[in-house]
């Protein structure tokens, strides 16, 4: 509590009242007090999260919660220890992410006992969305009314201030006009949309609103909780507005929150940003988040398939920080319900690689999203698509399609931290270009939906792509989870090997090796292997006394020995 009152003075420069004080503490207490459920201390191996929407998949007359469960149960619950539930709570836009009530589940996914009973088969992870709320939510709705008990709750600006120095993930305005019930006009401060209003964290009491939130969550069983959009909850005008002072101060305040009430709650960030301001939020590793997400490795798997050479993935690799240590580390993963952000590629790639790598991939199909740059040009910030789609042709075959994606999967797998594996991927999505017509957004492209029976029939097609993807993903994580050398603080070392050939090389800290191969290109590589009596853990093939190898093209080996 001591840590929680400090950290309450340095973020509010006057002296908070003391009812605030005191009101903040309290609630702390009695949540402390509740019998809730106990969190799992660090991680391991077995650790693998499914990322997945709540309404997922949906059959007639039932909750999606329900037929999310079920359909966990059936297919997916031998894989992943997690599941990461994107925002289930009423929502007007963005499939979630413009939350109208976060102390609710949306009616259509069904309600907290739905959740409690997913969290019987697996443990869970939220999204906290702290930087903004819905336009439609009660909160705002009473500012625009004039009640006086959220007037502060939003930052209204006069439209001609100087705010050139604000980084914008989004070619939207920054501000957007609202008229209240007076009949005044106010410009209030949107991030990414006019629909998602961004909270104004220098009042006290929305710190406490959203404190309780993050409450609500912890007493709900949230094991993960990942802080979305966080880099940019502090603004102070004549800054740059994100990854301020401030809102490392509010990260460190949530965290002193979990772990008093708590303890094993694990912080993830949420920051699409260069490696260095990526870090920073795991502060001094044991003061803000536990872990956070590993935003070049997408693009660079991405870039090292298609230039069919591991040598910019490799340098890369080899230059990260430790962030393996016991008390922090990466949250890995290649797809998400987001696109695949390029802003993380820069200061690794020069700008025209990364143009080109867009280029290829609107070719064939893909959508790009773009953001304003300060001195009025624009650059692309996000791809939107499928991951398999990313990695192929439209005129690849599917098994190439399939050697491709499970190369990417493979190396995923092999990297240090806890990976996380989005359900499009899993079910070996094809771009919806339906779903972008039909809802009017690229992220669409990447968001599908299914009726439960109509999924599981093409999992049990033999000759579907998709059972292809799920069957053998889910024999690499499952591959994966069953060796100590995978636990995400053993020791990393990678290497470029003739150009095209990643090695990665893992040990545990009780000498358990793994040296995991991935022949990125389409030709024949021949390497030396690691010693005798070797055997790939993938296809549980023994190799014996073979010190030249032959590796196909985007052919994996894991080899143990």
């Amino acid at each position: 509590m001591k840590k929680i009152i400090e950290l309450l003075s340095a973020i509010y420069d006057d002296p908070l009242d003391e009812s605030v004080i005191n009101t903040f503490i309290s609630r702390v207490k009695k949540a402390k007090d509740t019998n809730l459920k106990t969190r799992k201390q660090g991680w391991d191996e077995r650790d693998v999260v499914l990322i997945t929407y709540a309404d997922q998949f949906h059959q007639q007359n039932e909750k999606t919660l329900k037929t999310l469960n079920d359909f966990y149960h059936r297919w997916l619950a031998n894989s992943f220890s997690h599941v990461h539930l994107l925002p289930f709570y009423p929502w007007s836009s963005d499939d979630g992410f413009s939350v109208i009530d976060y102390h609710q589940v949306d009616a259509v996914c069904g309600d907290w006992q739905d959740v409690a009973q997913l969290n019987k088969s697996t443990s869970l992870m939220f999204d906290f969305v702290c930087n903004h709320i819905s336009a439609k939510s009660h909160w705002f709705t009473e500012y625009l009314a004039g009640n006086p008990e959220y007037q502060n709750f939003f930052i209204s600006v006069e439209p001609r201030t100087d705010l050139s120095k604000v980084t914008r993930p989004r070619a939207l305005p920054l501000l957007s006009p609202f008229t209240l019930a007076d009949g005044s006009q106010q410009h209030i401060w949107t991030t990414f949309s006019d629909d998602q209003i961004d909270l104004n964290f220098a009042n006290p009491l929305v710190l406490l609103a959203m404190v309780d939130v993050l409450l609500r969550y912890l007493q709900e069983g949230a094991d993960y909780i990942r802080l979305d959009a966080v880099g940019y909850m502090w603004k102070t005008i004549g800054t740059n507005c994100i990854h301020l002072e401030k809102t490392h101060q509010l990260v460190k305040l949530f965290r002193a929150v979990v772990d008093t009430v708590a303890p094993g709650t694990v912080l993830i960030t949420e920051t699409n940003v260069p490696h260095k301001d990526n870090i920073s939020y795991l502060g001094n590793g044991h003061d803000e988040a536990q872990m956070v997400y590993q935003f070049p490795l997408p693009p660079l798997v991405l870039h090292a398939i298609h230039t069919g050479s591991a040598q910019v993935l490799s340098q890369w690799a080899n230059s990260l920080s430790d962030a393996t240590n016991g008390n922090t580390t990466w949250f890995n993963f290649l797809a998400s319900h987001d696109g695949i952000g390029l802003n993380p590629l820069r200061g690794i790639l020069p700008e025209e690689d990364i143009l080109q790598l867009v280029n290829q991939l609107q070719d064939e199909g893909a959508r790009v999203n773009w953001k304003n740059n300060p001195d009025g040009t624009r650059s692309p910030y996000e791809i939107n698509v499928t991951y398999m789609d990313a990695l192929n042709r439209r005129d690849s075959s599917d098994e190439e399609r399939l050697a491709r994606f499970i190369l990417a999967h493979a190396i995923l797998l092999a990297f240090p931290g806890i990976p996380a594996i989005y359900v499009q991927s899993i079910l070996g999505s094809r771009n919806d270009e339906a779903g972008v017509e039909r809802l009017g957004y690229n992220r669409a492209i990447n968001r599908q939906k299914y009726e439960r029976h109509a999924i599981e029939s093409q999992l049990l097609d033999e000759n579907s792509l998709r059972q292809q993807v799920y069957k053998q993903l889910s024999h690499l994580i499952n591959v994966r989870k069953n060796h100590r050398a995978f636990h995400p603080d053993s020791s990393f070392i990678t290497q470029c090997i003739n150009g095209s050939v990643l090695e990665i090389k893992r040990t545990s800290k009780e000498g358990n090796h793994v040296t995991a191969l991935f022949n990125l290109s389409h030709h024949r590589q021949q390497i030396t292997l690691p010693g005798n009596n070797i055997q790939d853990l993938i296809s549980g093939i023994k190799i014996n006394g073979k010190q030249s190898y032959e590796i196909q093209p985007y052919q994996v080996l894991w080899l143990s020995y």
